[in-house]
């Protein structure tokens, strides 16, 4: 039998799901929910408030900017260490 979440559960995991920076499978499991569970919220819940929240853009846009910044974070690591290995080599 499944468990059934209240409504304000199901808007902070889509509102997690959207702001985080995170991935939905991430989140999903964080929450343990199943991937296919929060993904029917978000877009359930995405569409209700897309009537309501003019700031969607808004919202979409931040996302995509947290996940460009870990990735150069990311990227910024690797290229630290490299630079740390190569410069030992030299000696």
């Amino acid at each position: 039998m499944a468990d059934r979440q209240s409504d304000e559960f199901k808007r902070d995991a889509v509102r997690i799901a959207l702001t985080s920076g995170l991935t939905r499978r991430q989140v999903a499991s964080d929450l343990r929910i199943g991937l296919s569970t929060i993904n029917k919220w978000v877009k359930a819940l995405s569409e209700e408030a897309s009537a309501d929240d003019p700031d969607q853009d808004l919202l979409r846009e931040n996302e995509r900017l947290r996940r460009e910044n870990r990735i150069l974070q990311e990227e910024r690591e690797v290229l630290e260490k490299a630079t740390v290995f190569f410069a030992g080599q030299k000696r």
